[in-house]
């Protein structure tokens, strides 16, 4: 086996040479094609997903405690999987949020923000931004916090690809 320049291919353990600046190299030594800024992922192809109000999501969740958020991790996330093909999808989340609902804030946040990194922007929240449901718990603002920013972002993303609010 040889590197791209013809020169042998280093032993096990040790590093390829260095790659030119426009060239990068990927498993095995092979040459990796340049992508174009933002196009790493194909365009999504799904149905927009719902929007949902933010107050009345959290009043939902206060009068049927939390049964609607449930419900909330399971449509989102199918209307997410649905729309991108990717991610965790209705089922899966469901079953975390009921069964270790402690990862479902980061999971969610997560999932929303690579919508918009999907398109070349920049993540209005991530993973950390679950931060504020745990130990955010602990200010008592900080779930609702969390929702407001999460849900906000959904709901941007939504209007932004077409969907009626």
């Amino acid at each position: 086996m040889s590197t791209p320049g013809g020169s042998p291919a280093p032993d096990y353990g040790q590093p390829y040479p260095a790659a030119q600046p426009s060239q990068t190299y990927g498993y095995g030594g092979q040459p990796m094609p340049n992508a174009p800024v933002g196009a790493q992922y194909a365009a999504p192809q799904g149905p927009a997903g719902k929007i949902r109000p933010t107050g009345i999501a959290i009043l939902l969740c206060i009068v049927t405690l939390g049964i609607y958020s449930l419900y909330y991790y399971y449509a989102t996330h199918d209307e997410m999987k649905k729309h991108t093909g990717e991610g965790l999808g209705g089922l899966v989340a469901f079953l975390l949020a009921f069964f270790v609902g402690i990862v479902s804030p980061y999971l969610h946040s997560h999932e929303v923000g690579n919508l918009y990194e999907r398109r070349g922007q920049a993540k209005p929240v991530s993973a950390v931004t679950g931060l504020w449901v745990f130990p955010g718990i602990l200010i008592i603002v900080g779930p609702i916090v969390w929702f407001v920013k999460t849900n906000g972002a959904l709901n941007a993303y939504w209007r932004s690809v077409g969907a009626q609010g």
